[in-house]
């Protein structure tokens, strides 16, 4: 039997090998889904620029003596943020936010080796889904440019500001969020079959809530939820005082105007997806709408209370792992959406 020069991609497989790949793509997803929540948590901990080297391929293991420890303190001591933030932080007290950096990237390590390795096996025995080869490669690719995005972002807190730049860190999220997206797109695809890219109403809330979750990275990356901890009024008004005071880049370095923007476009998205998911039940996707409509609303709530409490850890790295868990149960209702629509 000849098979195609593509064979590794364009082999049918069995419904068992189907099975196996779909439920190791849908633990994959697990897995960026949390790495986006410790991504949370490293910087509401202020835990991000305490590791200053890149070195992709060594440094798995953190450092595991006082000589070791001693060295990269030092590397911390000469960066922009030990300098004008945290001068004369101890040793003990630098430990504990290298400890969330230092797990984020093993985390990630522990993430490309969790895709990587299994799909080297499935290529090799020719069990690479039909038509999948393709995006799973994408996916590959993307993590290894997600890699590098970050330590990007990193880098421009390690010159003269003792910050990551908001830009970069949106980005940063912005590229776990396709791949996040893409892993669940192509697990309801092996699962339900190939469906189409969501329209109208759909797209319109999926790219509201893109957007809301950008908008809460630039809040983010310039502390801006430490600002008008009150809710909806913002001082004495709905709209803050400071708005416009940056000129037409305003929306992206004025803090108080960041803020403002992630609560009212979180609001808009809010009614968006709400009548979305009421739509859907029509179509029979209750479990999917409910869950939709369940994640909105607490996220919703969720949001508010963080603000109001001056986004403590605990409730910051809940409202992030809120926006992911959203974002996974609304793909799965888009896509219930558009099989509903090719079988009409």
């Amino acid at each position: 039997m000849t098979r195609s020069p593509h064979h590794w991609i364009s082999r049918n497989v069995s419904s068992r090998s189907d099975q196996l790949v779909t439920k190791w793509l849908f633990c994959t997803a697990l897995l960026v889904a949390i790495m986006v929540v410790i991504g949370g948590v490293t910087r509401l901990t202020g835990s991000g620029l305490s590791m200053v080297e890149w070195r992709p391929l060594i440094g798995t293991l953190p450092p595991l003596n006082a000589a070791e420890w001693n060295r990269v303190y030092q590397l911390y001591q000469a960066s922009p943020e030990y300098q004008q933030m945290n001068f004369g932080m101890s040793l003990a007290a630098f430990k504990n936010i290298f400890f969330w950096e230092y797990f984020h990237r093993l985390w990630g390590r522990f993430l490309g080796l969790a895709f990587g390795l299994p799909f080297l096996v499935f290529v090799i025995i020719g069990r690479v889904p039909q038509g999948f080869g393709w995006r799973l490669t994408l996916l590959l690719c993307l993590g290894g440019f997600q890699g590098v995005v970050g330590w990007w972002m990193v880098k421009s807190g390690l010159t003269e500001q003792a910050s990551v730049s908001q830009y970069r860190l949106a980005s940063h999220l912005a590229v776990a969020l396709v791949i996040f997206s893409l892993f669940i797109w192509t697990v309801f695809d092996l699962r339900d079959g190939s469906a189409k890219s969501p329209k109208g109403h759909g797209m319109a809330s999926l790219a509201l809530l893109g957007i809301t979750i950008l908008a809460g990275a630039l809040v983010a990356g310039m502390d801006a939820g430490l600002l008008y901890n009150h809710y909806p009024l913002m001082g004495t008004g709905l709209v803050p005082v400071e708005y416009g005071e940056a000129g037409w880049l305003d929306p992206f370095e004025n803090p108080a105007s960041a803020q403002f923007h992630h609560r009212w476009i979180a609001a808009v998205t809010f009614g968006a997806v709400v009548v979305l998911a009421l739509n859907a039940r029509r179509h029979g996707l209750h479990l999917r709408s409910n869950l939709v409509l369940g994640a909105v609303v607490v996220q919703f709530i969720l949001g508010i209370v963080t603000l109001l409490h001056g986004v403590p850890v605990a409730l910051g790295g809940m409202h992030q792992a809120g926006a992911v868990l959203l974002l996974g149960f609304l793909l799965a209702l888009l896509h219930g959406e558009s099989h509903h629509r090719q079988n009409i």
